[in-house]
């Protein structure tokens, strides 16, 4: 019984590694990962911002706007532009036929005094011209200014120069790299918040004024911090935890805990669970989760990796431990086959101890029977 107990205990301690392995390391084949589409980044030791989330809009840079107009009055003979079209410096926008005398009357050329959008004509062609009449409105937008609402606690940590990611929903994913220039001339009674004003530069020119502006204001830095982008983090605040690349076996990712410090707009701080060349799983991180133990086995994985045989939690079969196997498995054969023939035994004695009873009582059932018959 003892080499049986002690077997049961070496064949449920290693089917429970097994397990614990198995469950731990999603293996795929390269198709799998393919689908997946899984990417991975390197953990680095990097220098960590405290953000400070605020919402705020996008607006032109008053000095980058410029009007149109004419000089003389006149109405209007010819547009050479249209509205939310970018045009040149110097370019000819339209042509107004004067009022002065002549035959034909002179017609002058108003041109763009900057380049830019035009965000909004005033005028048709026909119409009469006044030299106070707006005729159009042209927007250089190279640059915006993106004004974020902050709280007025957090104002004593911004100054001039403060830096901050911007996001658009126009630009997608794109953060934009935005500068403090100055607060705002006046804070807001109701909501308790001023005008943080930042310049930011417009690529495609995509941004227009009143677009919704999502702010992550750096209020603060540390050096060297082991962090990773906030895609690679799963789980829930109680267990948190993310895919690690095998460092050997290819398409293979373990689950590994993690203990998480801060977190900001871009990247979540690692106490423990990583080091530093890690590779961790950010897109399709969360697919992984549901691979359950992938469509290879761990075992079969390693052994075609390594070229030799792996134990089933996927540790080295080494001659040792393929003894040691051996010899657990030949106890447990041993024990039980020796417990089987206890109890074969026990059994046959007591079928026999069975058969002499019954073979008792009917002799002397057959000898109190025969005197009464003669």
């Amino acid at each position: 019984m003892k080499h049986l107990c002690y077997f049961c205990y070496s064949l449920l301690l290693a089917i429970s590694m097994s397990r614990a392995a198995e469950s731990n390391t999603i293996v795929l084949d390269a198709i799998g990962v393919k689908n997946l589409r899984i990417e991975t980044v390197e953990v680095k030791e990097t220098d960590f911002e405290e953000t400070a989330f605020a919402l705020g809009r996008i607006e032109e840079i008053p000095e980058n706007h410029a009007v149109v107009s004419s000089r003389v009055s006149g109405r209007v003979m010819g547009l050479d532009f249209k509205e939310g079209e970018t045009v040149e410096r110097g370019q000819v926008l339209v042509r107004v036929e004067s009022r002065q005398p002549g035959n034909p009357p002179p017609v002058i050329e108003l041109k763009a005094p900057i380049g830019g959008l035009v965000v909004e004509s005033h005028i048709h062609i026909g119409e009469p011209v006044e030299p106070d009449k707006e005729l159009l409105d042209i927007s250089d937008l190279t640059e915006v200014l993106a004004i974020a609402r902050v709280p007025e606690s957090q104002a004593s940590k911004l100054k001039p120069g403060s830096k901050a990611h911007i996001r658009i929903a126009a630009l997608g994913d794109q953060a934009l790299e935005g500068e403090m220039i100055r607060f705002g001339t006046s804070a807001d009674r109701e909501s308790g918040t001023i005008d943080a004003i930042f310049k930011v530069a417009n690529p495609g020119l995509k941004m227009r004024s009143d677009m919704r502006a999502e702010f992550s204001i750096i209020l603060n830095k540390r050096a060297n911090v082991l962090g990773i982008p906030r895609a690679a983090l799963q789980g829930d605040t109680a267990k948190r935890f993310v895919y690690v690349k095998h460092f050997d076996l290819a398409n293979a990712f373990i689950k590994a805990p993690v203990q998480v410090g801060e977190m900001n707009d871009r990247f979540v701080e690692i106490v423990s669970g990583l080091l530093p060349a890690d590779e961790v799983v950010t897109r399709g991180a969360y697919s992984l989760s549901f691979a359950g133990g992938g469509s290879v086995s761990l075992k079969e994985a390693l052994d075609a990796a390594h070229g030799h045989e792996h134990a089933a939690d996927g540790s080295e079969l080494t001659p040792e431990k393929k003894a040691e196997m051996a010899a657990a498995k030949n106890d447990g054969k041993a024990a039980a086959s020796g417990g089987g023939s206890k109890i074969w035994m026990y059994v046959s004695g007591g079928l026999f101890l069975l058969l002499l009873a019954s073979l008792f009582t009917k002799t002397r059932v057959s000898s109190n029977i025969e005197p009464e018959a003669l």
